[in-house]
């Protein structure tokens, strides 16, 4: 692939030249040469260290936090770290599902109405209209019967992770391996493929790490989980 100058590569990767011209001032990306005039001219190495900045960024670390962590980080790592925290949030959404359900079906008490409010208060503060209408008719689309099956394998597989974990078997053991694939296939089957629904649930989990927690979706489950498919 041929070098691209900035404002090739902002509109190829929809990061702003002035984002870009920042990213160069603060020597987190540099471009790797400068045609004679003087225009930045970024390759391929360039790139793959823009895809980790954005997947960072999106996680909501700080520029200084990035730049510490490239300096001993591989472009798996990175992505590996992504992909988990993309199944944490979707694992939030799976609860709210998990909990309507029941409230439509069975008397509830106090303590699950106040958590279903609380998790639907969150969903209307990081989502927007159009996007919980997209995720309804995800839901439409997979059908009652596949919701309610999805809803009783997530349980058993998280725990099945963890007694893994608490063995301390290698995350690259085949065992592992395999239950990470069903992680991967289960969480694929609700995304939807909407990218600004995976940025809203990005935001809704780094924002609200306590409810994250809550669900069993800890960070030392989802590291593990990634290590295994990384």
């Amino acid at each position: 692939m041929d070098e691209l100058k900035i404002g090739d590569l902002a509109k190829r990767s929809g990061v702003s030249v002035r984002t870009l011209h920042h990213y160069d001032a603060i020597g987190l990306l540099v471009p790797s040469h400068r045609t004679p005039s003087g225009h930045r001219l970024y390759g391929r190495d360039e790139i793959a260290r823009l895809q980790q900045i954005v997947s960072l960024r999106q996680m909501n670390f700080s520029l200084e936090q990035i730049a510490e962590m490239l300096r001993g980080a591989d472009a798996q790592r990175v992505i590996a770290m992504h992909v988990a925290r993309l199944r944490e949030q979707i694992a939030m959404q799976q609860e709210l599902c998990a909990r309507l359900e029941h409230l439509a079906s069975s008397a509830s008490t106090v303590d699950e109405l106040l958590q279903t409010i609380e998790t639907m208060t969150l969903f209307e503060k990081y989502y927007s209209k159009p996007q919980l209408d997209a995720l309804a008719a995800r839901r439409e689309q997979l059908g009652e019967s596949r919701l309610r099956e999805a809803q009783s394998e997530w349980p058993r597989l998280m725990q099945r992770v963890r007694e893994e974990l608490a063995r301390g078997t290698d995350p690259k053991h085949p065992r592992v391996v395999a239950l990470a694939k069903q992680w991967r296939a289960l969480i694929d089957e609700f995304t939807g493929g909407d990218a600004a629904i995976e940025q809203s649930l990005r935001n809704l989990y780094a924002n609200e790490s306590a409810v994250a927690e809550r669900h069993g979706a800890d960070r030392a489950l989802s590291d593990y989980i990634a290590r295994a498919l990384s």
